[in-house]
This record gives C-alpha cells, sequence and structure tokens, in this order.
C-alpha cells in the first residue's frame, strides 16, 4: 500500500513539475508592463496524453541510436491530438528530430539528449544561417510551421558540437591543442582545426565569413562533398507560433544554440544555454525575424554573443523584410560571450521594440553591444535598457559599433579598423543601417577597459540616444563619435587614463545634465 502511495505521489510531483514555472498570468504582467504596445501572447496549451520513448523502443544506456524511437513518439502524440513525450532519466544518442505542434517534449531529471556525431544523419537542406540563403545540415532540433510546442523539464540537450566546430589553435592550451589534433585535419597556417579534409576545402570558400559560396546551379553532389562545414544550428524552429523553452539545459551546439526565425509568440524561461568560451559562432540566442518574445530568468555561459537580436543581412535580409519586434528580456545573467545583449551585426529587415531589464553580465568580452556595418540597410529603434549590472568586462561595457568587421571584440587590428573608417563615405540609401531611439538608464558597471564607445557612420549618424544615471570605473572613459542628438543625464566615470568624457567634432545637439 505504501509503494502504491508513494508511486502515486512521485506521479502528481512529475506531472505539477511538467507545468513548469511560468504562468500566463506572469506573461500578461511582463506584456503590459513593456515599454511599447505588446500584443497578448498565449502559452502553449498541451493536453493531458502522455508517450514515453521508452515505450517506442528508445535506448537510456546511449549504446544504440535513439532517434526512430524519439521521433515516433512525437509523431504518435501529434497524431493523438497532442500530448507529452517524456524523456526519462538516462542517456539517449540521438540523430536529427522534429518537433511537431501540440506537443511538448520532456525531459525529467537526469535526462541526458546527446546528438550523434555521424554528420552524415544530419541531411542538407535549404537554410538562413548568418543571415544569408544558403544550404545547411538538418538542425539537432527542429519545427517547422508548428503551432502549441514546447521543450520543458530539467535534462540536457548535448549538440556534440565539439565534433562539428572549428578550433582555433590561439583560444587553447598547448596540451588541449595537441590532443584535438589527434583527429582531424589543421589548415596551412597552422593555426585551425578542422574536423576533416572536406571542412577545410570549404572554409576556403567563404569570402562572407561561415557561409561558402558554390556556382548557382550547384548540383546536391557538390553540397554533399563539404557536408562536414555545414554545420547546424542546434534548435532551429521556423515560421512557428505559441512556443515555450523552459527549465532545461541546452549544450555545445555546432553553432548558434537556439535560434527561433520568423516565429511569433516565443518564451524562453529558466533555462541553461551553455558553450564553451571559445566555441566558433558558439551564440546562446540568436532571435531573428519574431515577433512577440520573451526570454526571462535564464543564465548564459557561452562562446559567442549571448542574448542577440538579428533580421537578416543584406539583400537576403531586406529582401525577406521581416522585423523582430516586440521582445521582453529579463532577469538574466551573462557569464560569458562576446556581448552580453547584443543588437545585429544582421539586421538588415529591422529591429524595434525591444526592452532589456535587470540582467547581469559577468565578464563578457562587450556588456551591450550594438553592432552593424555598411551594406546591411535596416532601422534599429526604440530600445530601452534599463538596470543593468557589470563586472569585469575585457573591452566595451557600452557600445555602437557602425564600422563592424566581423571579428569578435579586441579581435581587430588597428589598422583593420582604421581602413574600413577611411574608406571613401557613400550617399545614404537602403542599404545603410540606421540606429535611433533608444534610453539607456541605471547601468553599473565595476571594470572594464573602456566604458563606452560610440562609432556611427558620417552618412547616418547614430540618432536620439538618452543615457541616464551611469556610474562605471573603466581604464578609459567614454567616446563619443558620428552621433546625433546625444542627451545625457547622470553620467559617472571613473577612468584611469584620459579624459572621463571625450565629444568629438561628429558629435551634434548634446544636452549634458550632471549633478
Amino acid at each position: 500500500m505504501k509503494r502504491i502511495l508513494s508511486a502515486a505521489i512521485v506521479l502528481v510531483l512529475c506531472i505539477a513539475s511538467m507545468h513548469g514555472q511560468i504562468t500566463q498570468k506572469y506573461v500578461n504582467q511582463l506584456c503590459k508592463q513593456a515599454d511599447f504596445k505588446m500584443e497578448k501572447m498565449t502559452l502553449p496549451k498541451i493536453n493531458g496524453k502522455q508517450f514515453s520513448i521508452l515505450q517506442y523502443g528508445a535506448d537510456p544506456t546511449g549504446v544504440k541510436l535513439s532517434t526512430d524511437a524519439i521521433q515516433q513518439a512525437i509523431d504518435a502524440a501529434s497524431s493523438a491530438g497532442g500530448g507529452t513525450v517524456m524523456i526519462p532519466a538516462g542517456v539517449y544518442v540521438t540523430g536529427p528530430i522534429v518537433l511537431k505542434s501540440n506537443v511538448c517534449l520532456y525531459a525529467d531529471f537526469g535526462a541526458l539528449v546527446t546528438f550523434s556525431d555521424d554528420f552524415n544523419l544530419y541531411p542538407i537542406i535549404d537554410a538562413s544561417f548568418e543571415g544569408l540563403d544558403t544550404k545547411r545540415c538538418q538542425s539537432p532540433i527542429s519545427a517547422v510551421n508548428a503551432e502549441n510546442i514546447a521543450i520543458m523539464g530539467h535534462g540536457v540537450f548535448d549538440g556534440n558540437g565539439y565534433s562539428w566546430r572549428p578550433l582555433k589553435r590561439t583560444k587553447v592550451t598547448i596540451s588541449q591543442w595537441k590532443e584535438k589534433c589527434k583527429t582531424g585535419v589543421v589548415d596551412r597556417k597552422k593555426d585551425t582545426w578542422w574536423p576533416d579534409s572536406a571542412a577545410l576545402r570549404a572554409s576556403y570558400l567563404c569570402p562572407d565569413q561561415n557561409v561558402p559560396v558554390l556556382e548557382e546551379n550547384a548540383t546536391q553532389e557538390e553540397w554533399e562533398a563539404i557536408r562536414s562545414f555545414l554545420r547546424p544550428v542546434m534548435l532551429n524552429f521556423i515560421g512557428c507560433k505559441n512556443v515555450l523553452l523552459e527549465g532545461v539545459c541546452f549544450e555545445n551546439s555546432p553553432a548558434w544554440n537556439i535560434h527561433p526565425f520568423m516565429c511569433e509568440n516565443v518564451v524562453l524561461s529558466q533555462l541553461e544555454v551553455r558553450n564553451p568560451w571559445y566555441s566558433q559562432n558558439g551564440d546562446g540566442v540568436d532571435v531573428e525575424s519574431c515577433k512577440n518574445v520573451i526570454i526571462e530568468g535564464c543564465r548564459f555561459d557561452v562562446g559567442d554573443d549571448a542574448i542577440c537580436m538579428k533580421s537578416g543581412k543584406n539583400e537576403d535580409g531586406r529582401r525577406r523584410g521581416i522585423p523582430t519586434e516586440n521582445v521582453i528580456v529579463k532577469n538574466c545573467v551573462v557569464y560569458h560571450g562576446h556581448g552580453g545583449f547584443v543588437v545585429g551585426s544582421e539586421m538588415s529587415g529591422g529591429i524595434k521594440n525591444i526592452t532589456v531589464e535587470d540582467c547581469t553580465f559577468i565578464g563578457t568580452d562587450v556588456g551591450l553591444r550594438f553592432k552593424s556595418t555598411r551594406g546591411r540597410g535596416g532601422v534599429v529603434e526604440n530600445i530601452w535598457i534599463r538596470r543593468i549590472n557589470m563586472i569585469d568586462i575585457p573591452n566595451d561595457a557600452l557600445i555602437f559599433n557602425l564600422f563592424y568587421g566581423g571579428k569578435g571584440a579586441g579581435e581587430e587590428t588597428a589598422e583593420e579598423i582604421a581602413a574600413r573608417m577611411n574608406a571613401a563615405i557613400p550617399v545614404a540609401d537602403e542599404t545603410t543601417p540606421a540606429f535611433k531611439n533608444i534610453t539607456i538608464e541605471d547601468i553599473i558597471c565595476k571594470g572594464a577597459k573602456r566604458a563606452i564607445y560610440f562609432n556611427g557612420l558620417p552618412e547616418q549618424k547614430i540618432e536620439n540616444v538618452t543615457l541616464k544615471n551611469i556610474n562605471m570605473t573603466a581604464v578609459e572613459g567614454a567616446i563619443f563619435n558620428q552621433t546625433k542628438g546625444l542627451t545625457i543625464n547622470e553620467l559617472h566615470i571613473i577612468c584611469t587614463k584620459g579624459e572621463s568624457l571625450k565629444l568629438n567634432s561628429t558629435v551634434e545637439n548634446v544636452s549634458i545634465t550632471n549633478k
């Protein structure tokens, strides 16, 4: 009798935990408090039916592939009108899986889902990668045009990115480099490891960073020949509506970690998002061309930008013309990343109506990072950032860089930066990015290389930025270039080198108020 009661109690607790921490009431409250008119968001509604992947033959010891079992459970739930697919404690090795409408994937305590390092399991598909239309391998977790979908629980999803990602020699120790070089190949300069010769060969076909350029009529066989280079983002939801990711850990992604793309009503709550600090393109979350998004209570420790807003790159992004809009970021912590909160650089479809509040950045390369360059186009506007606390920032605590060159903060040489800035000034047109109407207030940073740096384009200055109640300690102070309409109210910077505030001659319409 006691055993029956105990089992019943465990079942009740398990079912209760499946409802998660975030509530519709809290979502409504966040939307109501936004600085812009936020549309009503609805959390996914999943019926009470349960489908355990063990019933479909999943192997909890990780010896055999569980791809078919997990997918069959998802398909069964979908066919039944929806339900929750249960992943109990255990280790499950799988290929890519596809989530479907009205289905929740629930990873229980002790559940570890690790995606196979067999590249052949991942079909090459049409995709968008780093804002450009191209081909990539299918993501480990994906959904297309699905509604009411969720991934919840307490387990871990590991993308096996170690097998896919290139590795720069300068980012690891000598012993780590030697160990890595026991497999794969090294490039001509002997400074980058690749998983095989096909990936290395493809890297030489990339004038635009990570997207290889093949002939327009390239055959499927030609793409297959560079399959190992076409590393996917780990989680890619495309055109989906009413999405919830809550409680679980996503880690070790082949490229970007979480990528909602052209989705609506997306909630990320209490997630742990992890990548090694040296992981190439190891972003935390990239919200691209999405509408109505909440990111709350999440923790990021990644190898590239942590919380990033995007909307496509150059002509591909402008042609799509779908902005990222209506986004709330609240109560998040970033331990490592190229930037804590980031806009761009792929923002050609526009980014607007963003609220970022009550976040902590600990040792991120840059704190608040706005970046773009000539050729992007797009408008970034109506952004409110407040109550951000930072410590130990190796570069800029706050930066607007409209001469972004594609490298991480501190990785470019002075000559590379100067070459772009000294280029001929074009006339502003549809390819010129615009950043305007941005308020940043109640910011504390203890320790940065440089407090603030604004560097707009001469043909399209950074416009209408308000800085209020900013307190920072840094080696260098604040420098403003190419800015129009700058309001400063209570800016306090303690620096050990040079002036605390420098306004260059390219800055106009400035109002400064300090007590």
